[in-house]
């Protein structure tokens, strides 16, 4: 089991949730987040004031699979999130110790489905 952490930018969403569902993953939780990488943000000037944005909006998705939808998870967030541009984001994957599905008490794989 492992948990899929994918930081991407907010209008790829669409393209990665299609590129998911295309690869028969419909399970994943977004959440919106701010950060900075390699863009390292941008200034702009509002009323002759330069205001520095160094954290820019992101979307963080999680997604917990079994072991052998692993690579189709990541080959779909790249497929889908990708511009070939600094700022299209990072994938982590991590190890899972454990799933609990809270409505029939399945454990493990079972449980994530």
């Amino acid at each position: 089991m492992k948990l899929i952490i994918a930081m991407i930018q907010p209008h790829k969403l669409p393209d990665v949730k299609k590129a998911l569902y295309d690869a028969q993953i419909f399970k994943l939780t977004v959440t919106n987040a701010l950060g900075c990488g390699q863009q390292k943000g941008f200034s702009e000037t509002y009323r002759g004031v330069i205001h520095e944005v160094n954290l820019l909006k992101k979307l963080r998705l999680e997604i917990a699979v079994n072991d052998d939808f692993v690579d189709a998870t990541v080959e779909a967030i790249i497929k889908g999130a990708r511009s070939g541009k600094i700022g299209d984001g990072k994938i982590f994957v991590l190890d899972m110790g454990n799933c609990i599905r809270i409505r029939t008490g399945e454990k493990g794989k079972e449980a994530i489905g």
